[in-house]
């Protein structure tokens, strides 16, 4: 019989199940994170699990924050555990669990609460995990975007904010006023260079409320950059019935993710840090190259296979992986035009690195599935795709293949795939979306005029014309032998 998930339950979970052998009650949350979601859960609070068990950095355990309605869901689910999750390894050799004690509070759903927990002393990091399109960046300038209306609301209303930007703006304040440092800001979301990213947004709106203060976050708040990385599933009924069929454990929002891990770091703590480097974090002076890498080869992979994947009815994508169309254009996109636009990091192989994308990929006990890796295309394909395509068309390189991604993306949007069958809105923005591609069935450059994603490469002649060559074979010749041309090339 499984046994309900809690602190007074730990001691009769099976012996195979790993738990927190550390005193929970002696921890202290240096850490407030917004946007308690899976990944954060299979990454940021297993590494810090790992380290607590090492008898270490016991004052950075984690004090889960959210901003968004649906945070409170989770809230719930992990108060009536004691805030412990059933992370599950998904290793083809042999399925392990580990029951995570890091995460040791969770405030509730309200700006003023969280505000309140960010100014308070004992909160040394801020850290985030609030998805790549959470950052108000206009597509058109890559910069800030001072007119989305939840920043114009900020900017308008400091003292009610409904950002997490505008609570830190506000809780910075009212530290600095009480003669306190200021946190550490510590983006973990899958951006290029995320720190900067984070701190031009709490700049720029820091800016639209009083220009000296905004000038006082940038000299004295840190933002180190990150590169972080663990393949992560949404939590469904099966992930649920694996931990109480296989593990004995009743856990609402367990999670289940690939063995691997990966988290590359600045070392930019003013007010200190967990030791994370003996629990394999890197930290190097420079991430960028790595985020790069990370965000071009897997990233970037994952949507490379989603589209065609999904317009000929895949689901999982370890079935996508084992069908040697999807797997022979995936890695021939990568070798002839994705890794050719990154720099060389000294002691790391990257054709070795994207051998282990595609093992990563293949693994079929993640269960993870295509409709997830379609999900949010307008927000993914300007931070994964565009910048590797621009960087290309920079240096006069091949982008057929990126071209045909892109094509093989706006045929997704038109929400039929090739037998016919209806596909689910999946993105924020799906009804301009389709719009813009049934459009491009007759005039493909219709697609490239939705500004808010493409910018100016509309105007770019050898990209819109490659396009319209692959979205018009995508028509006439379709997916498998659109693919198969290019594989042969």
């Amino acid at each position: 019989m499984a046994i309900k998930l809690e602190t007074s339950a730990l001691d009769q979970l099976p012996a195979e199940v790993g738990k927190p052998e550390y005193d929970r009650s002696a921890l202290t949350a240096g850490i407030l994170h917004v946007g308690v979601g899976n990944f954060h859960r299979a990454h940021q609070a297993v590494y810090l699990d790992r380290l607590f068990a090492l008898g270490e950095s016991h004052e950075w355990a984690l004090c889960g924050a959210g901003v968004r309605a649906g945070d409170a869901l989770m809230r719930e689910k992990l108060e009536a555990q004691d805030w412990m999750t059933t992370v599950v390894e998904l290793d083809p050799s042999g399925l392990t669990a580990r029951v995570t004690g890091s995460m040791i509070d969770f405030i509730e759903i309200h700006a003023d609460k969280t505000i309140a927990r960010m100014a308070d002393p004992v909160t040394k990091i801020v850290s985030t995990t609030i998805t790549e399109g959470g950052y108000y960046v206009d597509a058109l300038t890559d910069g800030f975007d001072t007119k989305h209306p939840d920043i114009v609301h900020d900017a308008e209303n400091p003292d009610t904010p409904k950002t997490v930007f505008g609570m830190v703006i506000k809780a910075l304040r009212m530290r600095r006023d009480a003669g306190l440092p200021p946190f550490t800001f510590m983006s973990c979301d899958n951006l290029p260079e995320n720190g900067h990213v984070a701190k031009r947004t709490v700049v720029g709106l820091a800016k639209l409320i009083d220009e000296d203060f905004a000038t006082w976050i940038s000299e004295n708040v840190a933002f180190p950059n990150s590169m972080v990385d663990c393949i992560t599933p949404a939590t469904s009924d099966r992930e649920r019935q694996l931990v109480a069929d296989k593990f004995g454990i009743v856990d609402a929002w367990p999670v289940a993710c690939e063995p691997f891990r990966q988290w590359v770091m600045e070392d930019n703590f003013p007010q200190g840090r967990p030791a994370l480097e003996k629990v394999g974090v890197e930290f190097v002076e420079d991430v960028a190259q790595y985020e790069l890498m990370k965000l071009r080869i897997l990233n970037g992979g994952h949507a490379a296979i989603a589209y065609p994947s999904a317009l000929i009815g895949h689901h999982f994508v370890h079935d996508a992986m084992a069908d040697p169309l999807i797997h022979d254009w995936l890695d021939a996109l990568e070798r002839r035009e994705v890794i050719p636009t990154l720099q060389p990091i000294e002691g790391v192989d990257y054709q070795k690195y994207r051998e282990k994308i595609i093992e990563r990929f293949s693994n079929p006990e993640v269960g993870d599935t295509i409709p997830r890796l379609c999900l949010d295309g307008s927000n993914r394909q300007p931070k994964f795709i565009l910048p590797t395509l621009r960087d290309a068309l920079a240096n006069g390189a091949d982008i057929s293949g990126l071209a045909l991604e892109v094509a093989l993306w706006c045929r997704y949007c038109t929400r039929v795939d090739e037998a016919g069958n209806e596909i689910a809105p999946n993105d924020d923005n799906h009804v301009a979306l389709k719009e813009y591609a049934d459009a491009a069935k007759e005039r493909p450059a219709a697609f490239l005029e939705n500004q808010a994603v493409f910018g100016d490469l509309a105007q770019n002649e050898t990209f819109v014309a490659a396009f319209g060559a692959a979205l018009n074979s995508l028509y006439d010749n379709g997916v498998a032998d659109t693919l198969r041309a290019y594989i042969a090339k």
